[in-house]
């Protein structure tokens, strides 16, 4: 990862641009996050810096005389990011939107949306079979999963019909058309993975960087 915050997804809307054009943009309410923890070479074998957001509901469960846990307690989401001089930052200091500025790029990290069980034209796209010469009751079937003698089996990692959503999902690239530190808003462009309300992670944009 690269710098980064933590932030929550509010929904979409537009705005316009100085063209009057519509652009469709995602709202996300970014930070502010504190610093829970900064992890060195010497002491963690890297180097990192851990993040909290949101106020947690009630304490979670911890081993007991440990400040840093007690301290990651408070917080309902904790995430760590790469800072490029760690020395700088300090435990307990705020990061918040004014990290980005617009026409930043960012990458955004997110749960996506659940759709429960799905087939595989929903799924994968599939086109589905043959709608004449008999096949009007299988437009929406896979077709085969594999041959009978070898392999003899379903390869693993073959596209079927299964759970779809609710994984890890990354927008990448996006650019960020407006960014306002007092209200800890930023305006994406384009549509950002996830629910509203759902907890997301911005960083730095890590397209083009060798």
């Amino acid at each position: 990862m690269t710098e980064g915050i933590i932030g929550k997804k509010l929904g979409m809307t537009q705005v316009f641009g100085a063209g009057g054009k519509a652009e469709a943009v995602t709202a996300i309410e970014a930070g502010p996050c504190t610093v829970t923890q900064v992890k060195t070479e010497d002491n963690d074998g890297y180097s990192a810096v851990q993040l909290g957001f949101g106020e947690a509901k009630k304490s979670r469960p911890g081993k007991k005389g440990k400040a840093k846990e007690k301290e990651t307690q408070k917080f309902r989401y904790v995430r760590e990011f790469d800072f490029k001089d760690t020395k700088a930052i300090t435990t307990g200091q705020k990061i918040d939107v004014s990290l980005f500025k617009a026409g930043d790029k960012v990458d955004i990290i997110g749960i996506s949306k659940g759709k429960g069980f799905a087939g595989g034209v929903k799924r994968y796209h599939f086109r589905g079979g043959p709608k004449t010469h008999g096949q009007s009751d299988r437009w929406r079937a896979p077709g085969s999963v594999g041959s009978n003698t070898s392999p003899g089996r379903v390869l693993k990692g073959l596209r079927m019909a299964g759970h779809m959503g609710s994984r890890r999902s990354t927008a990448a690239n996006l650019e960020i058309l407006q960014a306002d530190p007092e209200r800890n808003l930023l305006l994406v462009k384009g549509a950002v993975p996830g629910s509203a309300n759902g907890m997301v992670m911005i960083q730095k944009s890590r397209k083009g960087k060798k």
